[in-house]
């Protein structure tokens, strides 16, 4: 099946089971916004909390704020966002559909890339096990071909970025047939500049009302509150402060689905080091980054580093972690060294000395900052595409599942009455009473108990258990797994210690230490 016709199942299989709904969906919705179902919100909630836990629990130097969304507006003076948060815009004359000028280059970049996979793919399958891919690579003229496109493109992209040449970044997508996905012509508009803040009024009279934004980034509230958690946490350099938070931008290429929202939630930690040590704490946190992203159990493969070339102004290195989505490698996080640009620039539009005192060597400094950038929702939709599969049984059916990691799993465990008569739901609320302080249990009785497997392996649900006649006799129940199906007979004394080893949150962070 193609990975396009996957990806539409699966943000079918968001709305159908209530994970994600398209927000304000009886009035036909709002483009590039999206409501978080009864499933939905639970995934999102375990995830946050895996990242949370990972920073704030297993480390003594992390502590976490919670600060507004409403700033005051010289904060985006400082930042640079005023000035320079633009998108390079270009419009299709036919189409009438406006594009982002980046994204439709870096889209060819990866044709060619597709190509260069699809020759080595087409190589390994001819000659399987004696299969040479590095020599196949240097040596078939197809591959070096698109290689030597994909390279030369991607140069020239890159200065273009650079040098922010907007009419280049046309003559680019000109040059390279682009055409638009709509109207299939290239009849393009020059490209220009859009800033992505939101803009409101804050204040009780139109006279009085004075003009702020909704903020693009959660960063900013975590610099702007650095003096307040360093005095009053007694935080020595090096620490961290993390932040779990929604952001705006005012995406006018909004698409594929989660991914690319104008409402969306970022989870941030920001590093605060000794000028001279931000290029080994960058390698650090680059490691322990992606060690949180494997232990998901996604396989290594479904992950790459994307090192930038165009660097942010207010950075010395830069990377991003790519996962392997149906619609390509996509970037979940970032990584950066942002220097002490920030902290420097509020010192300078506030008027306030924003320093640390380092006791030791009785030297004061800004310090510098790496910072680790992850989005909820850009995480959501990884898990969700990593884990949905159709599974073809040995009786011909099929059958879609959610193969989520047991931690982040909406429902822990569901409790099935074999029946609802001769005393099974009673008993079966009863161990629901026993079980839903510990982790989140769904009791259902309607339908067969095989179409009842069925939802939960739907909505992604590990286990189940059935309690039937022989549980009032030996108080036992069936044990079904949901990844094997396979059925085991236990007490209902050992469910407890059973399933929380294997569902907590726990059993993911002993893995990153």
């Amino acid at each position: 099946m193609a990975q396009e016709d996957v990806f539409k199942k699966i943000v079918s299989h968001c709305k159908e089971y209530g994970f994600v709904f398209p927000s304000s969906d009886i009035y036909d919705g709002l483009g590039a916004v999206y409501d978080y179902g009864q499933n939905g919100v639970e995934l999102k909630n375990n995830i946050k909390q895996y990242w949370w836990q990972s920073m704030v629990l297993l480390h003594e130097n992390i502590v976490g704020i919670d600060s507004a969304i409403f700033m005051h507006p010289t904060v985006w003076k400082a930042s640079g966002h005023v000035d320079a948060f633009n998108d390079p815009l270009i419009d299709n004359r036919d189409s009438k559909k406006r594009y982002r000028a980046d994204v439709l280059i870096e889209d060819q970049i990866a044709k060619y890339e597709e190509k260069i996979d699809k020759e080595v793919a087409k190589a390994r399958k001819r000659f399987g096990d004696k299969f040479d891919e590095e020599q196949f690579r240097s040596t078939n003229p197809r591959v070096l071909e698109n290689q030597q496109k994909r390279d030369a493109l991607h140069q020239r992209y890159s200065d273009a970025m650079n040098a922010m040449d907007l009419a280049e970044l046309k003559q680019i997508i000109l040059d390279e047939e682009i055409a638009c996905p709509i109207s299939g012509t290239r009849n393009w508009t020059d490209v220009r500049q859009f800033n992505l803040m939101f803009k409101t009024e804050v204040g009780s009279t139109a006279d009085g009302a004075s003009t702020i934004y909704l903020r693009p980034e959660t960063a900013q509230g975590i610099f702007v509150n650095y003096l307040n958690v360093q005095k009053t946490g007694r935080m020595k350099v090096p620490f961290g402060i993390a932040q779990i938070g929604k952001a705006f931008r005012n995406e006018i290429v909004a698409r594929q689905f989660i991914f690319r929202m104008r409402e969306f939630e970022q989870m941030e930690m920001q590093f605060f080091v000794k000028p001279g040590t931000e290029l080994e704490w960058f390698k650090s946190w680059k490691e322990t980054r992606l060690k949180w992203h494997k232990a998901l159990g996604f396989g290594d493969d479904s992950y790459r580093y994307h090192d930038h070339e165009k660097l942010a102004h207010y950075a010395n290195a830069a990377t991003d972690i790519e996962f392997k989505m149906p619609f390509g490698f996509k970037e979940v996080e970032g990584i950066h060294s942002r220097t002490n640009f920030d902290l420097s620039q509020h010192a300078k539009f506030s008027g306030r000395k924003i320093e640390y005192f380092d006791p030791e060597t009785n030297e004061s400094y800004t310090p510098f900052v790496i910072e680790t950038s992850i989005g909820v929702d850009r995480m959501f939709l990884s898990v969700m595409c990593k884990s949905y599969e159709e599974e073809k049984l040995e009786n011909g059916e099929t059958r879609v599942v959610l193969k989520l990691p047991a931690a982040l799993a909406p429902v822990k465990l569901a409790i099935l009455p074999l029946v609802k008569k001769d005393g099974l739901p009673e008993k079966a609320h009863e161990i629901m009473q026993q079980l839903k302080f510990h982790f989140n249990c769904k009791y259902e009785e309607k339908d067969s108990i095989g179409k009842r497997y069925r939802r939960q392996d739907a909505i992604g649900t590990p286990f189940c258990i059935t309690v039937d006649h022989d549980t009032l006799k030996d108080n036992c129940v069936t044990l079904r797994d949901r990844d094997t199906m396979e059925q085991t007979r236990v007490p209902i004394d050992s469910l407890l210690s059973l399933i929380e080893e294997k569902v907590s949150l726990i059993s993911l962070l002993k893995k990153l230490q």
